[in-house]
């Protein structure tokens, strides 16, 4: 087989040269960009819930299609069949979505347990499906305290863990029980200018990468691993 100058060990069928014709949408992207919203916590007043209904406010403005996944009654992973109607739910949505947003108050310096669930509950393939792969994401986080990073760092590990695209901008906020009102409306502020700078930059991202995924996260690895296969079956047909 030849080989490329200077690239002895690749093979050349199957590395993609890279054109800004390739990137051209593919499909119909008429419809609203679709966002899944995930947030960490049950409480029945969670500043985690009123920041991402907040965003979801501003997504809706901007003319995006905005589902928010309510964690309440969703099994811890593993504890039961992948069967279960709330499970089913979480992974339609992630199928849906086209851009993602994860919110979750700190809790000892990491995520909570329900935000981490929710994730630990979306499969990184689903047969030839990645209901993750190709997505854009936005990460935000409340506190209790004094302003933090912790949640929003982690929550950028795992949307690279889970093939997602996550927006340079992110959203932390500080003692939120001051920042929302009775009604659980954010009040104006530097941290509200934030969201809505968050929420900016990802319906611009997702408008931007739809109808592209496919194309920006096929691998030259996956093409040659694709390829043994098929040898290795041709090979067993024999």
């Amino acid at each position: 087989m030849e080989k490329i100058p200077n690239l002895p060990n690749v093979k050349p069928e199957l590395l993609d040269l890279p054109t800004v014709d390739k990137l051209a949408p593919v499909g119909d992207m008429r419809h609203p960009p679709r966002i899944l919203m995930l947030y960490g916590s049950l409480r029945e007043r969670s500043f985690s819930r009123f920041l991402t209904e907040e965003a979801a406010r501003i997504l809706e403005h901007f003319g995006a299609e905005v589902k928010i996944f309510d964690p309440m009654a969703l099994p811890m992973v593993g504890s039961v069949p992948e069967t279960h109607p709330k499970v089913v739910e979480l992974r339609e949505l992630c199928l849906w979505s086209e851009g993602q947003v994860w919110c979750s108050p700190e809790r000892h310096g990491a995520v909570t347990a329900v935000m981490k669930n929710q994730i630990d509950w979306i499969p990184l393939e689903m047969g030839a499906i990645r209901p993750s792969q190709g997505r854009t994401l936005a990460v935000m986080q409340v506190c209790g305290g004094s302003q933090s990073f912790n949640v929003v760092n982690t929550l950028r590990l795992l949307g690279r863990w889970m093939r997602m695209f996550t927006i340079p901008n992110q959203s932390s906020v500080p003692m939120a029980y001051k920042e929302f009102d009775e009604a659980g409306r954010m009040r104006p502020s530097a941290y509200y200018d934030r969201v809505v700078d968050v929420m900016e930059e990802l319906f611009k991202i997702t408008l931007l990468m739809r109808g592209r995924t496919d194309y920006l996260t096929d691998r030259y690895s996956e093409r040659d691993e694709r390829a043994r296969k098929a040898i290795d079956r041709q090979i067993e047909k024999l």
